[in-house]
């Protein structure tokens, strides 16, 4: 969902430093001796609205419709609620002991180690990874409808909006693919300055187009539907329109899911003030400002289309003109997608090729690399057998996937309860009882285990809706054979 822009060791290639020691605490130094950090409440701000805005906000208008007038802004705002509430109980698990002079934890795996212990870094590190492959699939649906989105439009455009347009997503999806695999051999990619700077202009550009037409749609017909409890049954069966609530709320947690990136982002901020400060301040105003966002994009969406709006608001149709508006937003998801794909894959990729190196040290075939010369150039690329492979391997196990389970509502609701509950609530609160050293039975233990066990609810039933979804459409699909 979104580009977590500065990893550790990363210094924005604009600072030049005049550095003549290296001692600890100079001006030109950290307390951990690594360059000055210079990031300030806007730049946290802005990394975080980058990281989140993304494909989520597409499916809000459906996540919306399914739960009505009352419950939809009342589930988004309970939502953003509880994101701000424990990221800032994250942000104060930056520094282990001390929040002014304690040791730093550069990503949030390191501050469930030195909070936790071992046990739960193992658990953290298998959630947080399994959700980044449950993303790669995620977007590799979500660009190849957005591409089969573009093929319809001007097929529409062309032969009126009553013709067929039938396409199939195959082709897209390995287009995709093959795009993904070349990509994936650049070391690093996911650390270019400029690809987070692409990623959130591509986002806000087809969100705000989405909100636009919403709007414009809501003018055109004059009238505000939707009712105030969701899709009637009639629509949908009884038991249809309980399994889709509970699939909303997995779409609207998919949305809001950053937490796995707030500690490195954190690792960007100056001090003083404590970086936990500075940081509480950076998480409300980004979440104040994407719930506004989320809630003109849901609510526009709704009012536009009622119990008809669409599971993705620029692919599903609701909207046929002005078609190169929509040609633009789909092009813009596709580009931020190709992008974010790296940017979620090359922490997995860089730690099982970590794995590897250790486990196998003398192995030509995992630490070689074969220096390749660029012609024009004076550099060489490095080219690392085991890199290509595993990485090649990793991009065709979830491309298959994806052209076997082509279902995006389900796959986001799915992504989002799994990744919500443990990434978002249980470590950031169990992190801050440890280091709070909070006792058992107190008033704040237990109102942060009642916060826990109400959000771990919403997760399974979130993703029993989801899973509840995919055999649903199972039932009637052909696998590989897609079309629209």
């Amino acid at each position: 969902m979104g580009q977590a822009a500065d990893t550790e060791n990363h210094v924005p290639h604009h600072q030049v430093f005049d550095v003549s020691v290296d001692v600890p605490g100079s001006k030109c130094f950290d307390d951990d001796g690594r360059l000055k950090r210079t990031g300030t409440v806007w730049t946290a701000s802005a990394h975080i609205i980058t990281a989140v805005i993304g494909s989520g906000v597409l499916s809000l208008a459906w996540a919306t419709a399914q739960l009505g007038w009352i419950a939809g802004p009342a589930v988004l705002f309970l939502f953003s609620f509880v994101t701000y509430y424990t990221s800032s109980l994250l942000s104060a698990c930056y520094r282990s002991g001390d929040s002014h002079t304690g040791k730093r934890n550069y990503t949030y795996m390191d501050a469930v180690r030195s909070n936790l212990g071992g046990m739960s870094f193992k658990l953290c590190g298998f959630v947080q990874y399994l959700n980044l492959f449950g993303v790669a699939i995620g977007y590799t649906i979500a660009s190849s409808i957005s591409m089969m989105a573009i093929e319809r439009s001007n097929c529409f455009h062309s032969k009126g909006d009553a013709s067929p347009c039938r396409v199939n997503s195959n082709p897209y999806m390995i287009a995709f693919g093959i795009l993904e695999i070349l990509f994936s051999q650049i070391p690093d990619f996911d650390q270019l300055w400029w690809l987070s700077i692409v990623a959130a202009v591509m986002s806000f550009t087809y969100s705000t187009i989405g909100l636009g037409l919403g709007v414009a749609k809501v003018a055109e017909t004059g009238e505000w539907r939707g009712s105030l409890t969701g899709i009637s049954i009639g629509t949908v069966t009884e038991t249809q329109k309980i399994w889709r609530s509970f699939q909303a709320l997995g779409a609207i947690a998919f949305a809001y899911s950053y937490s796995i990136i707030l500690i490195e982002i954190q690792d960007t901020v100056k001090s003083p003030p404590s970086e936990a400060k500075t940081m509480k301040k950076a998480t409300l105003i980004s979440v104040a400002v994407t719930t506004f966002f989320y809630m003109l994009c849901g609510c526009f969406g709704y009012a536009a289309f009622g119990d008809l709006s669409p599971g993705n608001l620029l692919t599903g149709f609701g909207f046929y003109n002005p078609y190169w508006l929509l040609d633009i937003a789909n092009i813009a998801i596709v580009v931020h997608l190709v992008g974010a794909y790296q940017v979620y894959c090359q922490p997995l990729f860089a730690f099982v090729e970590k794995t590897a190196a250790n486990r196998f040290p003398d192995s030509e075939f995992i630490t070689k690399d074969i220096k390749i010369p660029i012609p024009g150039f004076n550099k060489h690329f490095n080219l690392n057998l085991f890199r290509l492979v595993w990485r090649t391997v990793f991009v065709i196990i979830t491309t298959v996937i994806s052209m076997l389970l082509p279902f995006f509502n389900d796959v986001v609701g799915l992504l989002g309860a799994l990744g919500f509950w443990p990434l978002t609530v249980y470590f950031p609160v169990e992190m801050y009882i440890a280091q709070k050293r909070i006792p058992k039975w107190s008033t704040k233990w237990l109102s942060l285990q009642i916060l826990n066990f109400a959000c771990l609810i919403i997760s399974i039933a979130a993703a029993a809706g989801s899973i509840a979804g995919v055999v649903t459409d199972l039932q009637s699909y052909k696998p590989f054979s897609t079309s629209y």
